[in-house]
């Protein structure tokens, strides 16, 4: 008999590329989704409706073997910094919802989408142990309530398996492209079609761990078939690069000869160096990582070049 999975948030970033790779003769398959039609599975049923009503929340996680947690308000580092409680409230309310509901009919299974933002600054290579409070300071609102989200998790342990997953920086298809919104990949690949001009906000000297989509979801799945008691996992690349090399990387898939950089220090930036060590998971799981920075990319760029009149 298949399993009954709802993925949380699967209209969006994460969850849409979730559906894409999902085994659809393993699992029926559920999923909730915001007021956009573009992207959705015919095999999937979709459930509409607002995750801070509770009554929602359990009309949706009723019957249910495994939720996926990947709905969030989430943003670029521009509104991180002028409006710290934007990422705060309802991601509170939409967390402790959905654990409510999941008790309260017996889901089996619940996965929860946390951050890396949870984890101090520093130079090493951070482990799920490395979790010490002392957040880096524009990382200080988000990165409370995804460990406040977490404990509540940890809470509800002995009444649902719960898995926390902490991701390194997703990139790839499906992402947000606004220049609102977007995060740093996205923000370039829009910046470099211009064709003009590619502003970098900061000095292009910080360090990120970034990780294709699709290598996120693939040991994703692995963690949801494999691990049955409660965890804290990284899931991530353990390889760190500067936005320079990003910018380059990019410069060369473009192909452009006269394309303008600009380090342009006065825009925000965030957390001056992060590495994510993916150790535990490879003792679990059979870890595996099948895109480089310029392989992802490349993959990122076509999808966008293809589909950016629908977003």
């Amino acid at each position: 008999m298949k399993k009954k999975i709802l993925i949380v948030g699967g209209s969006g970033f994460v969850g849409t590329n979730i559906l894409e790779k999902i085994n659809y003769k393993k699992y029926r398959v559920y999923a909730t989704r915001n007021k956009s039609k573009k992207f959705l599975k015919k095999k999937v049923k979709y459930f509409k409706g607002d995750l801070k009503d509770i009554k929602f929340c359990e009309k949706i996680t009723k019957s249910m073997d495994i939720v996926v947690m990947c709905a969030a308000v989430s943003s670029g580092a521009h509104i991180i910094q002028n409006n710290p409680m934007y990422h705060v409230n309802d991601n509170v309310v939409m967390n402790l919802n959905i654990l409510k509901a999941c008790e309260k009919n017996k889901v089996k299974k619940f996965v929860f989408l946390s951050s890396n933002t949870v984890y101090p600054a520093g130079i090493k290579s951070m482990t799920e142990k490395d979790l010490n409070y002392n957040l880096f300071s524009k990382y200080f609102n988000v990165g409370w309530m995804k460990i406040f989200s977490e404990k509540i998790c940890e809470m509800y342990k002995e009444k649902i398996k719960t898995i926390i997953i902490r991701p390194a920086n997703l990139y790839g298809p499906h992402d947000k492209f606004d220049s609102v919104r977007s995060k740093v990949i996205p923000s370039l690949i829009r910046k470099f079609e211009t064709k003009k001009i590619v502003e970098v906000w900061g000095s292009g000297k910080d360090i990120k761990d970034f990780l294709y989509i699709e290598d996120f979801v693939d040991n994703l799945f692995l963690v949801i078939e494999k691990v049955n008691k409660f965890k804290i996992l990284n899931i991530s690349s353990s390889k760190s690069v500067s936005l320079v090399q990003v910018v380059n990387i990019l410069k060369k898939i473009y192909r452009y000869k006269n394309i303008k950089i600009v380090l342009n220090k006065d825009k925000p930036s965030m957390i001056p160096f992060r590495k994510i060590s993916n150790a535990k998971a490879k003792k679990l799981i059979n870890f595996k990582l099948n895109f480089s920075l310029e392989k992802g990319l490349i993959k990122t760029v076509n999808w966008y070049q293809k589909n950016k009149k629908l977003i």
